[in-house]
């Protein structure tokens, strides 16, 4: 017999789904649900969260504290998320009072922590770089040099990760907090691959992306998919992921990060349990999205065809420029949206900032070089700037 967390939730304006967050992420899932009659309910702390008038209810809150957690989401039918950073307390008790909780709290505990991951993949024999867990700066050139230091919780966007040259930046700008610090790893391509997993154990995958990130911004800067690689790498890759996922028994959707090093040898970087920004490309180039993926394994649904509609598919970052402040200002837009195959997602953010995430542009095309010459284009003539309020 099914339990209550293992059966589909029946679709309609009866069923209500609560999200803790309400970023561009959950904005997106948002757009995916009203398509499935699906009514979402959002908390974040931000009263001008991108949610706040797509949603059927909003509530402002700490997404960390376990009583408005509770508070939020104990008569909702189910409950998910759109960003890892939330309390586990919360959803725990939530979980105990009968709302279906997707991904289940345990596995955020796992992959809040950057130290317990990278101790979860050693567990699992799940290959990753070399680290060693350290408490404070004074602790930083115990592996030797050059080394990734990643803040083992709060990290996000970017923020919370450096590299470490020498004994001079460890001693003058070192985090002086929990760390994990990782031998840095020779990179020839950082890759990501999505995969769904639905509570009666259907997975679905998507094809391997390939990022390129922008070193100033420690972001991502553009990606394609399917990456660049053999076949034999993508379907270790997939492989691998599937491993990830396998190991923690995961339900929902997982992003699964990956290097591939200069000898060919795939590394898991980390993970994120929601969607992802390697994946905002399914919304225009694969059969089903991410997000309405998402949605499909946190309801206990049929998994959707991960299938490209286009042999590929690209997506550019829309980021404040350097000095942005203010009111966004989108240019070159109107010229981008000229060019077949490209379409444009703004995420509906009141107040830009250098290197904020204000929104991204997708690019389907039948070849390679066409979608890698749309998006050298589109990185010259898009920006985001900022106007004085």
């Amino acid at each position: 017999m099914q339990t209550t967390s293992e059966k589909s939730l029946q679709l309609g304006p009866a069923l209500k789904i609560g999200v803790l967050g309400g970023g561009q992420l959950g904005r997106m899932m948002i757009q995916s649900a009203i398509d499935l009659d699906v009514r979402v309910e959002v908390m974040d702390p931000a009263a001008d969260a991108p949610c706040r008038h797509l949603t059927h209810r909003f509530v402002q809150g700490d997404l960390n504290d376990a009583d408005a957690v509770f508070a939020f989401g104990k008569d909702l039918d189910v409950i998910t998320i759109e960003i890892e950073h939330v309390s586990v307390p919360g959803l725990r008790r939530l979980e105990q009072h009968g709302v279906r909780v997707v991904p289940k709290p345990d596995h955020l505990d796992v992959i809040q922590d950057k130290g317990t991951q990278k101790a979860f993949f050693e567990q699992h024999g799940i290959p990753t770089a070399p680290f060693v867990l350290v408490e404070t700066a004074s602790q930083a050139g115990d592996k030797g040099f050059p080394i990734v230091q990643k803040l083992r919780r709060g990290g996000y966007d970017g923020k919370g990760v450096q590299i470490l040259k020498d004994l001079t930046d460890a001693t003058s700008r070192a985090f002086d907090a929990p760390c994990v610090l990782e031998d840095a790893v020779d990179i020839h391509k950082e890759l990501s691959v999505i995969v769904a997993r639905n509570a009666s154990g259907q997975t679905a995958s998507f094809p391997v992306v390939e990022s390129v990130f922008n070193p100033e911004a420690n972001l991502v800067d553009y990606l394609i998919a399917p990456a660049d690689i053999g076949t034999d790498t993508a379907a270790e890759a997939q492989s691998l992921a599937l491993r990830v996922v396998e190991a923690l028994d995961f339900e929902g959707l997982l992003a699964i990060e990956l290097f591939l090093d200069q000898t060919g040898q795939l590394l898991v970087n980390e993970l994120a349990p929601r969607t992802h920004n390697s994946g905002h490309h399914t919304i225009e180039a694969n059969r089903t999205s991410q997000f309405e993926q998402h949605l499909r394994a946190t309801l206990n649904l049929e998994l959707g065809s991960t299938a490209p509609v286009l042999p590929f598919g690209a997506m550019v970052n829309l980021v404040g420029s350097r000095e942005a402040m203010g009111t966004p200002v989108y240019r070159g837009l109107s010229h981008a949206m000229k060019q077949p195959g490209v379409h444009p997602h703004l995420y509906g953010k009141s107040q830009v900032k250098p290197f904020r995430k204000m929104g991204h542009v997708t690019v389907t095309a039948e070849t390679r070089a066409e979608a890698i010459e749309l998006v050298m284009v589109l990185r010259e003539q898009l920006a985001v700037d900022g106007m004085s309020d």
